[in-house]
């Protein structure tokens, strides 16, 4: 029987090859019981979601509400869960400074992750977006930290311009994601670009590392074949769709983000 560490080392590889191996999907549990479920559908991997975490508990997907401890604990279960490779969504890494995202990635390796993402969003309305030399800084602080550990976790480093909103979404993330794989970023991934002539020049861009590409609705133009947030009402259906028809039409009848986190955010 394997230990911890041994059991992570083998998530490990096993999601390394995941990502030299052509594409696969990554769906979202938001509980042990989700992450159960998906894996016996069938799926290779999983990663947590801060938003279906965040809304199973009645609150709002926003870094600021939960504790990085209370995320540290969820990822311990979803990992206990199954033997599949397990993402951490985590978010700003819970911290400013370089030097505390750092210290934040080493607790999150010792979850039992295989991968862990680091976001260059604030979670300020004021300042949504880390500056840019700051923002590179707290990925190569989150690739020290990984290399000081001895586990080689895959780093994901993601840009938020589209989901912040900026005007200019799509040079914000060419520009950080081409800085965010020189600081040392594994995979690199900027939620809400949707335009497959987008995203294929963010993959030119970053090449060879892998991109990985958010599906939170139906679009004809993504599919497994030519590359998540599962449903809130409608997670059985959804997940099985996936699985047997490698297509995202369940998606359609799935409860709106905006929607859930304005009705969580109600309660803090």
């Amino acid at each position: 029987m394997m230990n911890d560490k041994s059991r992570q080392l083998s998530a490990v590889e096993a999601f390394r090859c995941l990502h030299t191996d052509g594409c696969f999907v990554l769906p979202n549990p938001w509980d042990p019981g989700t992450a159960v479920y998906l894996a016996q559908l069938g799926f290779k991997a999983l990663a947590t979601t801060s938003a279906g975490y965040a809304f199973s508990r009645g609150l709002p997907d926003d870094v600021l509400v939960i504790s990085c401890d209370e995320v540290l604990n969820h990822v311990r279960e979803v990992v206990d869960a199954t033997s599949l490779p397990v993402n951490a969504d985590f978010q700003n890494g819970y911290a400013d400074e370089p030097e505390d995202v750092a210290q934040s990635v080493s607790l999150c390796i010792a979850t039992g992750a295989a991968g862990l993402s680091i976001e260059d969003a604030t979670g300020k309305r004021d300042a949504p977006l880390y500056d840019k030399w700051l923002a590179v800084e707290r990925i190569r602080a989150a690739r020290h930290a990984i290399d000081e550990s001895g586990v080689p976790v895959i780093l994901t480093a993601r840009c938020e311009a589209w989901l912040v909103g900026h005007t200019s979404a799509f040079e914000i993330s060419i520009e950080r994601l081409v800085a965010f794989a020189d600081a040392g970023a594994d995979c690199l991934y900027a939620p809400g670009v949707s335009d497959p002539g987008q995203i294929e020049a963010i993959v030119k861009a970053v090449s060879p590392k892998p991109v990985n590409v958010l599906v939170s609705r139906p679009d004809p133009n993504l599919t497994v074949s030519r590359l998540a947030r599962v449903a809130w009402g409608a997670f059985i259906r959804a997940a099985s769709g996936i699985i047997s028809t490698g297509t995202f039409d369940e998606l359609e009848s799935g409860a709106p983000f905006t929607d859930l986190n304005e009705v969580f955010g109600r309660r803090t």
